[in-house]
Formats: structure tokens, C-alpha cells, sequence
């Protein structure tokens, strides 16, 4: 079975209406998966497709459990792939959160980018708290969830700034990857640790 035909099964199987309903469909998994590749902690495999179901979904048989979960890690090494490249990184959605944002597939992206963040949330802000704050900005205005704080709350109502910060993801994707990631021999890119 090619990459892509694991993709589209793997999609079916993410988008259909039986599984919990916090299981993360596709789109938003794929912006989970693009968390945990950047995440500068190694989340073990387990872990994270426990947490992107929320309870174990009901599998036809064991061989659909493995392909599915194996499908999950090989899209997973792919988007790390695409993170490493000098390319920007491709969303599975527009970069559009549309007249009805809770509607749109980017913000279900957006949310599964900030599941992945909150797995291990003090890992990402321990060494460039100020530009990994920075750069998920967007991704955070993108979600929807933080719209009760006063800061976003005035941020969503300025459309043109909205649609302008959503623009800047898949370059902000690179950054990020950069900082979380970056062998130590590059240290140009980060700043000195504070030990």
C-alpha cells in the first residue's frame, strides 16, 4: 500500500463518526502530529495515540489497530521530514479560518497543534520562552481557545491582523522547529541558555 493510500485509509478512519467525540479527526491531527515532531521532548508513541483517541477506538481487528497506529507514526516521521527540509511546511487545510472560524478545518489544525503543546508544556517554553511565545501566537489566535483572555479577545476583532498572522504559520512551523530542534553545533540560532 503506497504512503498516500495509508494516508486516505488513515483519514476515513480519523473523520468517521464512531470514534470518542474528543478523538482528534485528521486535519487536527495532523496539527497535533506537527506539535510533537517540534516538541523538544520525545513523547513516547503510546502516549500520544492514547491521548489523540481519548479512549481506545473500536477496531475491526488487531490488524486495523496496527495499521492505523502505524499509519499514525509514519505520518508523524513525514511531517518531522517536511519540518526539516528548507521548504515551508504544506497544512492539510487553507490557511483560512473562513466567516464561521469554529467551522473551519484550520482551526480544528490549530487545535490539534496546542493538544500536542500542552502534552508537555513546560518543555516548550524552557529554554526561548520569549520566541517560542512569540512564534505560537498565531497558532494560539488560530485555535479559538484562549479568546476569553482580553489580549486575543482584542486580536480576533482586528480581521486584517487575524488573517495576516494565520499567513505566517507554515514559515513560523520552520522557526519553531529550528529553535526546538536545532543541533547544539547552531547555536547562531538560539540564544545563549540561562543556566
Amino acid at each position: 500500500m503506497s504512503f498516500a493510500e495509508q494516508l486516505s485509509r488513515l483519514q476515513t478512519f480519523l473523520d468517521a463518526d464512531d470514534l470518542h467525540e474528543e478523538a482528534l479527526d485528521y486535519v487536527a491531527a495532523h496539527g497535533y502530529l506537527t506539535a510533537l515532531s517540534i516538541c523538544p521532548q520525545q513523547v513516547p508513541d503510546r502516549e500520544w495515540i492514547d491521548a489523540l483517541f481519548a479512549e481506545p477506538p473500536h477496531y475491526r481487528d488487531e490488524a486495523e489497530r496496527q495499521e492505523i497506529e502505524t499509519s499514525l507514526v509514519q505520518l508523524k516521521a513525514y511531517i518531522a521530514r517536511q519540518l526539516a527540509s528548507d521548504e515551508d511546511m504544506e497544512l492539510p487545510c487553507d490557511l483560512d479560518l473562513g466567516d464561521e472560524p469554529d467551522e473551519s478545518d484550520l482551526r480544528g489544525w490549530c487545535i490539534g497543534f496546542m493538544e500536542g503543546v500542552f502534552m508537555r508544556e513546560a518543555v516548550w517554553f524552557e529554554d526561548s520562552e520569549d520566541e517560542v511565545s512569540e512564534l505560537l501566537l498565531p497558532i494560539m489566535v488560530g485555535s479559538g481557545l484562549f479568546e476569553e483572555q482580553p489580549e486575543f479577545e482584542e486580536i480576533a476583532a482586528d480581521r486584517a491582523l487575524v488573517d495576516s498572522m494565520i499567513d505566517q504559520i507554515p514559515e513560523l512551523l520552520t522557526a519553531l522547529y529550528l529553535i526546538c530542534q536545532a543541533p547544539e553545533e547552531k547555536p547562531s540560532l538560539l540564544k545563549p541558555r540561562q543556566n
